[in-house]
């Protein structure tokens, strides 16, 4: 019986060829996708160039074409953010209690939370790229707020920072926040002085002051009140003592009137009166006359 030689070397010789061509095919897709890059919407693209670096340019929202592995997409959001640093946990970027530990100009030691509004300055956003980085909130942000709160609340007495001058603090801060930020083409658009806590003492201390002041103004109240009592007692003094001198003027023409005023208050019907055991008192008819 004759055995059958079969030549393997041709299919052999096919499925390299397949596998080449499917791998020529694979680079190609790719290759294709890589081409395209679609910026979203609120974002920004920034390109590195392996030849050239970053390129001095920012890729807006829609298609653009780059080219596949010389230029590397970093893809930034340009939306306005909130950063906080706050004591309580789940808000803000660090776990725990994350407020600011600050000293005011009279050294009483108080805790303050703020949260920062920014947005990444778009048409700059290359700039933060190759100056900072994608770690600019970590780099940038958190100590910056940092050292301006600190350095601000360290300009007014604990007094003012409890009272009146709490706005004009939070303007300050955010003044010095645009500017300081702006260098790094972040755009603070507001900041926010979330809470500020104060040290038990003081605390205590503003308690106590708050109950003097309450006795002060009722003590206030009490001596205006005297003394409008006071102002009354000689107005109806004198509207009594001007209504006396009335009723003289008037008896010195008049003698009946003390009759008229004494009947007047008498019960009706009653024309004689016996004032004592000596004295009958009669009235004139014209006095009973109605």
């Amino acid at each position: 019986m004759r055995s059958k030689v079969i030549n393997m070397k041709p299919l052999s010789n096919f499925n390299k060829q397949s596998i080449i061509f499917g791998l020529i095919a694979l680079v190609c897709v790719v290759t294709l996708f890589k081409l395209m890059i679609v910026v979203e919407a609120g974002k920004r693209v920034v390109l590195f160039n392996v030849i050239f670096g970053v390129e001095k340019r920012t890729l807006t929202e829609g298609l653009h074409l780059v080219i596949p592995y010389i230029e590397t997409p970093n893809s930034y959001s340009v939306r306005s953010t909130s950063y906080s640093m706050v004591s309580r946990e789940r808000e803000g970027p660090v776990t725990g209690d994350d407020a600011l530990d600050c000293l005011t100009s009279d050294g009483q030691k108080i805790k303050v939370e703020m949260s920062v509004i920014y947005n990444l300055i778009p048409e700059e956003v290359w700039m933060l790229h190759k100056e900072v980085g994608r770690e600019f909130e970590d780099n940038i942000v958190r100590p910056q707020i940092r050292s301006v709160t600190r350095n601000t609340f360290a300009s007014y007495p604990v007094g003012e920072i409890y009272s009146s001058k709490r706005r004009f603090i939070q303007e300050e801060i955010y003044s010095k926040l645009k500017t300081a930020l702006g260098r790094y083409h972040i755009n603070v658009t507001e900041a926010l002085i979330r809470n500020v806590e104060f040290s038990e003492a003081f605390a205590k201390a503003i308690e106590q002051k708050q109950v003097a002041l309450q006795d002060v103004e009722r003590m206030r109240y009490q001596v205006d009140r005297e003394k409008l009592e006071k102002q009354r007692k000689i107005i109806e003094a004198e509207g009594e003592s001007e209504a006396i001198r009335q009723k003289a003027a008037v008896l010195k023409t008049n003698p009946l009137l003390v009759q008229y005023e004494y009947v007047s208050k008498l019960a009706p019907g009653i024309r004689t009166i016996v004032t004592d055991q000596k004295s009958i008192m009669n009235f004139p008819s014209e006095l009973l006359q109605k």
